[in-house]
């Protein structure tokens, strides 16, 4: 028997099939179904069910009829365009892995390069002036990834959602001990990134001692209808739109961003690759027209698409 007449199914021998024959069905299947990347995504999956790194899966020729059942019912959700990383319960970012599922983001590989510059600013400066406040931190990748790569970093991470939240927290206790032992510090706070540096909020004490704020906010336009059923349909709204431009909470973040970063420090916005210098209304010119920044340079993903926005906190700082 064959499925949907995209070739013959794997032929079981004693309970048991061939694990290439099985991930080559997987990704016929996959990819009669649309999804964007079948052959790397049915061997991921295969990999999750024998529960081994996808590099020594080659260590291994069969898949028994138990592994088989839970493999089928991971094609079958995937073909209905449950993300990848919500069936194996994890998302690569950078050096990490972290643990995402229904509730918030995905991390994506365009916001490695928001990482980077953050990164780069922060191991340019001496040890003991590594502070930074990830704002819209969602699953905590920007901030961890700071945490580990720029150690010893003094890090807040600050998230408004409380289903987002629950992840930043979970893989806040996965890393902690990578995190300690390259003597940095990650602070979870639940808090909105509009306002978390006003009177009386979380972020008040740290005013003005940041050396560095990221954020991958919400950005779609409200309106805007997102193509990718994986992100359109299990991405959270909070964390995808933004407001009738996109950029509602970009504005309310820029406030918080120029409280708490010193003179000089540096802000790493990411944005649509609408939103970049050569757009009329765009993050860069929300800088410009602010007034509190200096340095503003937009720049481009690994696409050449613009990506990410960076900007220096006015020395005369108001």
């Amino acid at each position: 028997m064959s499925h949907s007449g995209q070739g013959p199914s794997p032929r079981v021998v004693e309970g048991w099939v061939s694990l290439r024959d099985a991930i080559a069905d997987g990704q016929r299947r996959l990819a009669a179904a649309g999804v964007p990347s079948p052959d790397t995504d049915a061997i991921l999956l295969a990999a999750h069910v024998k529960g081994v790194p996808r590099g020594r899966l080659l260590l291994h020729d069969r898949m028994d009829s138990q592994e088989r059942t839970a493999y089928e019912r991971l094609l079958t959700r995937r073909m209905a365009r449950v993300p990848l990383q919500h069936l194996v319960g994890s998302a690569p970012f950078r050096k990490l892995d972290l643990a995402v599922g229904p509730g918030v983001f995905i991390p994506r590989p365009e916001t490695e390069l928001v990482a980077q510059a953050a990164i780069d600013a922060l191991r340019a400066l001496p040890e003991g002036e590594r502070r930074a406040v990830d704002l819209c931190t969602g699953s905590g990748a920007v901030a961890f990834a700071m945490a580990t790569e720029a150690a010893p970093t003094q890090v807040t991470a600050v998230e408004v959602d409380d289903a987002a939240v629950v992840w930043t927290r979970r893989n806040a206790d996965a890393l902690r001990e990578d995190i300690a032992g390259a003597g940095s510090r990650v602070d979870v706070v639940h808090a909105d990134a509009r306002t978390c540096a006003a009177d009386g909020e979380p972020l008040a004490p740290l005013r003005g001692t940041a050396a560095v704020v990221t954020m991958n906010p919400p950005y779609v336009p409200s309106g805007a209808r997102v193509r990718d059923p994986e992100v359109r349909d299990h991405d959270p709204a909070i964390a995808l739109y933004g407001g009738p431009d996109g950029l509602d909470v970009v504005r309310g973040a820029i406030d918080s961003a120029a409280a708490l970063l010193q003179p000089g420090g540096l802000l790493v916005i990411e944005h649509s690759d609408e939103q970049g210098d050569e757009a009329e209304v765009g993050v860069p010119s929300l800088l410009e027209l602010d007034g509190r920044w200096r340095y503003i340079a937009d720049h481009r993903d690994l696409a050449r698409k613009p990506r990410f926005t960076t900007a220096t906190r006015a020395m005369d700082a108001r």
